[in-house]
């Protein structure tokens, strides 16, 4: 590999950090700001300083925000009683694109998995069992990610929850809209059919 002067070899040392970011792409960013104008360098990294130091969980449902509480908890027109609750902050977007949820979130910033060492002391459990708890809850929508950790954090949760007058729900899952069948999984044709509902 070459030899590059130390800042540049620190710089590559820290993007290759990046998800998704190797050797190579590290080395094509490094190269791509060297050549950027002064400012051009300055804003990115004004900005990256800006998002450290200006973003922060939402007290209430754990989003990440630069208010607290974050809009969606301060929303008078979303239903404060829905609860949907997430893995993470990112999953956020994919209900807001169906445009039809107005409810509220719960980032739990994780999933249980034993084997990477998560467990239910790791996550934003204590937090939403509070908002249960103070009877500002009517609803809670489950929707973690339909993978083994995703399963078995759902199925926690709702462990925890049971109670009356807190309805618990969890997302479906099954053969995504415009596939096929003969190429559905195991795992997805069985969420499929479980999920079947009545025409």
């Amino acid at each position: 590999m070459a030899k590059f002067a130390e800042p540049m070899a620190r710089l590559i040392d820290e993007l290759k950090k990046l998800p998704g970011v190797g050797s190579k792409s590290a080395q094509r960013m490094a190269f791509y700001i060297l050549r950027s104008s002064a400012d051009d360098a300055a804003a990115l990294a004004a900005a990256i300083r800006t998002l450290k130091e200006e973003l922060h969980l939402c007290s209430v449902c754990n989003n990440i925000t630069d208010v607290d509480p974050c809009t969606y908890c301060s929303s008078a027109t979303r239903n404060q009683r829905l609860v949907c609750v997430l893995e993470e902050p990112t999953n956020i977007n994919a209900i807001e694109k169906t445009r039809t949820y107005n409810g509220v979130y719960h980032v739990l910033h994780g999933a249980l998995s034993p084997l990477h060492g998560v467990g239910p002391e790791q996550l934003r459990i204590p937090s939403l069992m509070k908002r249960i708890e103070s009877g500002a809850v009517d609803e809670i929508i489950i929707a973690t990610n339909p993978t083994i950790e995703g399963e078995a954090t759902a199925a926690h949760i709702a462990h925890l929850i049971k109670r009356p007058g807190v309805k618990v729900t969890r997302i479906a899952t099954g053969i995504p809209a415009g596939s096929d069948i003969e190429y559905a999984d195991e795992v997805t044709m069985l969420k499929a059919m479980e999920g079947r509902r009545e025409l």
